[in-house]
């Protein structure tokens, strides 16, 4: 079954499932990512700090893709948020890359003690007009982060990047981001380290659908309309998740998946009021 694709706020679109690509670098990790391609993965998801932009690349190359079949996101670091380094950064990511474009790019962290994420915005937004990015977004910005770059330039992000899993479903930011039309992504969908494959509602659906625990949570996240880029170096992990369109959870399973959430679950402390991203 293809993979379903949103139409952004902009008209452009993207893959319901991306491949994250971090920390995949040297020749393992274009091993990898050209795995992912030929296993069908369309969305790439990388970014200046995880320093591996040219194995993504040379997967690219490798696959022998079309242009228009896929779709490669980066990501600009904190401490690229002037104007003019915002410029220069993308630019280097499109070198490093081998790209004339990017489908999507982000601001990686707000950093709000440096207050330059608005700079920042305002240079994708006229690297947009230009061409060399086709959609714009931001990552872990929170509501009156998201507010203040829209009140500032006028555009509202395409796609909001934030952390995303069971035991942290962001009821409070999805609210956000439909109320603005702006689509969700999902890092960490799948928890990492604490993932939640053996909480009981998880559990009980992959029993039911005959389907791997990762699969169940993937197929959560689609269904609250979020785009999960999960990673796996391991090609039958791969596939596992990205076969997640030929079933169904109920709307009560879906529940109690969301149901799992905690008040302290993060997976590493990053709270974008807080956390600062070099």
């Amino acid at each position: 079954m293809g993979i379903p694709a949103y139409t952004l706020n902009d008209g452009t679109t993207l893959p319901a499932i991306g491949f994250g690509t971090y920390p995949l670098r040297g020749d393992d990790g274009i091993t990898a990512i050209t795995s992912a391609l030929e296993n069908g993965y369309r969305l790439l998801d990388t970014a200046v700090n995880y320093g591996n932009e040219r194995e993504v690349g040379e997967a690219i190359r490798r696959s022998g893709l079309p242009r228009d079949e896929f779709r490669v996101a980066s990501k600009i670091p904190g401490r690229h948020h002037g104007y003019d380094d915002a410029v220069a950064s993308v630019r280097g990511s499109l070198e490093r890359l081998g790209l004339d474009h990017l489908d999507l790019q982000l601001v990686h962290w707000p950093n709000p003690s440096v207050g330059k994420y608005a700079e920042a915005w305002r240079a994708l937004v006229d690297l947009r007009k230009e061409g060399l990015v086709r959609s714009i977004g931001v990552s872990n910005f929170t509501e009156a982060h998201l507010q203040r770059i829209i009140d500032d330039s006028g555009v509202t992000p395409s796609v909001n990047q934030v952390e995303l899993h069971p035991y942290f479903p962001q009821a409070e930011m999805r609210a956000v981001h439909e109320r603005l039309g702006i689509r969700t992504e999902s890092w960490s969908p799948l928890g990492k380290r604490q993932a939640p494959f053996t909480e009981t509602p998880v559990a009980a659906a992959a029993e039911r659908y005959g389907v791997t625990p990762g699969q169940v949570i993937l197929r959560w996240q689609v269904q609250l309309g979020a785009i999960p880029i999960p990673k796996s170096v391991t090609p039958e992990r791969q596939r596992q998740n990205l076969d997640v369109f030929g079933f169904e959870l109920t709307d009560d399973e879906v529940a109690a998946i969301t149901g799992l959430g905690r008040p302290d679950g993060r997976l590493f402390g990053g709270d974008p009021d807080t956390h600062e991203e070099q």
